[in-house]
């Protein structure tokens, strides 16, 4: 759409999901949305892959962990070029930047979460097009409250390409507070951290 990229930050450990590290929160199935019972970042990654095309996630190195390795096979063999992030373990911000640098030349971007499967390509389309009318922020809203994905134009990449740490995209949007995108879609907040938020969404 008009040189708009998405990026699916794939790259966090699922600290609350399983804080001894063993399971992998990204390989668990979906329990809502079009993939529900594919893995949670799969289901992320189709759902932006079907509204965009051009889709860049951003993971950890894989090492000899079998469960990253896993997660790159699947997300490399949906479509998605991935984006090794070695600064990943420092949080959402370092892998956000790592995204945005690797896609310099996109006119902007539409930040996804690879653990939440349920949101709808139109609303996805949507938080798109609002940057291609002009808008540096956009995000989209069910309701007063704002969910996923977040849109940035390139007219942010220094600001973004310079983020690190755990916030995310937290001062770029204080800086420019996103243009709201109304959307009748419950998946957009559905954001799954814990192994009882998967159950409670079903």
């Amino acid at each position: 759409m008009d040189g708009i990229v998405g990026i699916l930050l794939a790259a966090g450990v699922g600290q609350r999901f399983d804080p001894s590290g063993r399971r992998l929160k990204l390989l668990e199935p979906a329990p809502a949305g079009h993939h529900a019972g594919v893995p949670l970042a799969l289901a992320s990654a189709r759902n932006l892959l079907t509204a965009l095309g051009t889709v860049f996630a951003v993971v950890r190195p894989a090492g000899d962990d079998a469960s990253q390795q896993r997660l790159h096979a699947l997300l490399s063999d949906a479509g998605c070029k991935l984006v090794i992030c070695e600064q990943a373990r420092e949080g959402m911000g370092s892998s956000l930047a790592c995204g945005v640098r690797a896609t310099a030349d996109a006119a902007g971007w539409v930040i996804a979460l690879a653990d939440m499967p349920a949101i709808e390509p139109g609303s996805i389309r949507a938080v798109a097009r609002a940057l291609t009318e002009g808008y540096d922020t956009a995000a989209a809203f069910f309701g007063e409250r704002r969910g996923h994905p977040v849109g940035f134009a390139n007219s942010l990449y220094a600001e973004l390409a310079a983020l690190s740490g755990d916030d995310g995209a937290r001062s770029v949007l204080a800086m420019q507070p996103p243009h709201r995108v109304s959307v009748a879609d419950r998946g957009v907040l559905l954001d799954l951290d814990t192994p009882d938020g998967l159950k409670a969404s079903i």
